[in-house]
C-alpha cells in the first residue's frame, strides 16, 4: 500500500510542478498550486524512507536524493519569504528535475512499476 500510495502521489506532483512551471508565476494559482504541490511532495519525501527495496531491506543512495529534495524543499520557501525569486525558482526547478531522475530511476526493471506495467520483470 505504501508504494502505490508513493507512486499515485509522485505521478500527481510530477503534474502539479509541471502546470505550476509552466504556469505564469506570482500568482494566487501558482500559490495555492505551490502550496499542494509542498504537501504532497513532502508525503512523496517522508514516505520514500519506508520503501527500501534496492538494497536488501536497508537504506539506499537514491534516499540521499530524498533527503537532497528535502533540503530544496525548505530551501525553496526561505528564498520566496525572503524575496529572493530567482533561488526559489532554482530551487523549485532542482526539485522537479530531481523528482524526475528519481521516477526514472524507479522505472527500471525489476522495480515496482516496471512489475505493474509488466516489463523487465
Amino acid at each position: 500500500m505504501l508504494i502505490w500510495t508513493h507512486f499515485i502521489l509522485a505521478v500527481l506532483a510530477i503534474g502539479l510542478g509541471a502546470v505550476n512551471l509552466a504556469s505564469a508565476k506570482g500568482t494566487r494559482r501558482h500559490r495555492i498550486i505551490g502550496w499542494c504541490w509542498m504537501v504532497v511532495m513532502t508525503y512523496v519525501t517522508v514516505s520514500s524512507f519506508g520503501i527500501r527495496e534496492l538494497n536488501d531491506g536497508d537504506f539506499s543512495w537514491i534516499h540521499l536524493l530524498t533527503i537532497w529534495t528535502m533540503f530544496c524543499m525548505v530551501m525553496a520557501v526561505v528564498s520566496i519569504r525572503r524575496g529572493n525569486v530567482r533561488r526559489h525558482a532554482a530551487f523549485m526547478t532542482g526539485t522537479m528535475i530531481g523528482a524526475l531522475i528519481a521516477g526514472g530511476f524507479a522505472m527500471m526493471p525489476g522495480r515496482f512499476i516496471s512489475q505493474i506495467f509488466g516489463y523487465g520483470g
